[in-house]
């Protein structure tokens, strides 16, 4: 994360600028603890993805008498802007700041469709607020803030390969190998055109956790995942941290599926998809599928795999884009 960039200052007004990655989690986590912060009810692993990031400007403006929210060329929505006026108030309380901010942020993939647009949003956030506001944080504490506007949001702090743990009363992500240690690939299957989704993450989360007979079994599943994937990236053994994967995704709809009313994120796609990566994997190759909320297919593969497989996918109808990412660095300032 770079530290070396000052903000831009005048009288009455100072702003800062940070990039910050998507992360795309392995190791799900799918569920908060009772209590304030937004605390997961479980740990998570994660690789944050080069070429899908989030561009997050915030300027602390003594003239304003408001927060005022963009997104892309377009004021956000008004749930989108009171989540950022929330986050923004904690950097305000620990920076002793009453000033009100800009905040101007745009992303290179679809919003709110299962992309993992809040980790890169709130991880951007974090940064470009805390150094507008004259806060220089660490990055474990960086990520700790970050949590607070989205659970995935403290990842995208780190660049690479990432543990959340969701012990403590302030939860902060940890990097375990960096995006140069390990050459993988993710390949991306944006589905239906990356249209918003209708169940938000965080509402998903909250319904499974209150009405699924799976979701407690499931979570139990967790510590071991975490464990498995963590000794596959210290073997460097890809199929291994495939099969974690794949299984924890698949455990994590299952647990959506059996809520009452049932969440269904896949579409057709999705699952013609899946059954691609399978068929290409019973053929030979090195590539195993994650799904978020949403109905978009990730596959993690050998380098030596990539292209076989954004081809594949690219050929599934109703799959829109096909991004091809390398590992991505963590949240940096511009």
């Amino acid at each position: 994360m770079a530290t070396g960039a000052t903000p831009r200052a005048t009288a009455t007004r100072v702003e800062a600028t940070a990039v910050a990655r998507t992360n795309i989690a392995l190791v799900k986590y799918w569920g908060k603890r009772a209590g304030d912060g937004n605390l997961p009810a479980a740990g998570s692993l994660s690789l944050t993805l080069d070429g899908l990031f989030t561009r997050t400007t915030v300027a602390f403006d003594s003239t304003l008498s408001v927060d005022d929210v963009w997104l892309g060329s377009a004021p956000a929505d008004t749930d989108t802007t009171a989540r950022v006026v929330a986050f923004l108030d904690l950097v305000r309380t620990r920076a002793g700041t009453t000033h009100r901010a800009r905040v101007t942020s745009m992303n290179s993939f679809p919003t709110g469709s299962g992309l993992a647009s809040s980790a890169s949003a709130f991880a951007a956030l974090a940064l470009a607020a805390t150094r507008a506001a004259a806060l220089t944080l660490s990055a474990r504490d960086l990520s700790a803030l970050a949590r607070r506007g989205s659970g995935s949001a403290a990842r995208s702090i780190f660049g690479g390969l990432v543990e959340m743990s969701p012990d403590g009363d302030d939860p902060h992500a940890t990097p375990l190998l960096d995006a140069s240690a390990w050459d993988l690939r993710m390949v991306v299957a944006v589905v239906g055109g990356g249209r918003p989704k209708e169940v938000l993450s965080r509402a998903g989360m909250a319904h499974t956790a209150a009405t699924s007979p799976l979701h407690r079994a499931w979570l139990d599943t967790v510590p071991a995942d975490l464990a498995a994937a963590k000794d596959a990236i210290t073997r460097r053994d890809l199929a291994a941290l495939g099969e974690v994967a794949e299984r924890s995704a698949l455990g994590m709809h299952a647990t959506a599926l059996a809520a009452r009313p049932g969440l269904l994120y896949f579409r057709g796609a999705t699952v013609d998809a899946l059954h691609a990566v399978r068929a290409l994997r019973a053929g030979g190759a090195n590539a195993w599928v994650t799904i978020d909320a949403g109905p978009h297919v990730k596959v993690l593969c050998a380098p030596t795999d990539e292209a076989r497989v954004a081809a594949v996918l690219g050929s599934v109808p109703d799959v829109t884009e096909v991004h091809r990412c390398r590992p991505g660095a963590g949240a940096e300032l511009e």
